[in-house]
């Protein structure tokens, strides 16, 4: 069996981030106070954690020549 991709490469994050928001800003009308920074900093966290994920090559077969291109690069930097 092949892996099951949960990325849509055909359709951009924008899309999924603001369905996800405006799903939130619905799921919070009328709560605490305290539950929406508390919802819309889960949301950021979630969101920073996809942009890098999409950035840094996770199932490339070039992920081990990029990590030690960019260990050499910094290493040279020093």
């Amino acid at each position: 069996m092949g892996k099951i991709r949960m990325t849509h490469p055909n359709r951009p994050l924008i899309y999924f981030v603001a369905t996800g928001l405006s799903f939130l800003v619905l799921a919070l009308i009328g709560a605490p106070w305290w539950l929406t920074p508390l919802a819309f900093t889960c949301f950021a966290l979630g969101l920073i954690v996809t942009s890098v994920q999409s950035v840094f090559p996770q199932e490339s077969e070039h992920w081990l020549a990029w990590w030690r291109a960019r260990w050499n690069h910094h290493r040279h930097c020093r």
